[in-house]
């Protein structure tokens, strides 16, 4: 996010399942955009843009996380990427 900012950019959107992670966030950047679980947002109501940067959970894969991949709920999380570059299609 800052890297883009400082060439310019805006950031539009942001989801964040995790209230304190939530917090946080809007305390470092505001609240405007701030979305919770990307999961339960409708694909109409993702924001038009021209740049998608995207991150998603680690720890279903990593050898100090759970392991479990796809078995944990959040191994699937990456998947939201193209469902929203299919909506949006950026520049």
């Amino acid at each position: 996010r800052r890297g883009l900012e400082a060439a310019g950019g805006r950031c539009v959107f942001t989801s964040e399942i995790d209230r304190d992670a939530q917090e946080a966030y809007a305390c470092n950047f505001g609240s405007e955009g701030l979305f919770g679980d990307i999961t339960a947002i409708e694909t109409q109501d993702f924001p038009e843009h021209d740049i998608l940067t995207a991150g998603f959970p680690c720890q279903p894969f990593t050898r100090r996380g759970s392991r479990m991949g796809f078995r944990d709920g959040r191994g699937g999380l990456f998947l939201e990427i193209p469902r929203v570059l299919r909506a949006r299609r950026p520049a």
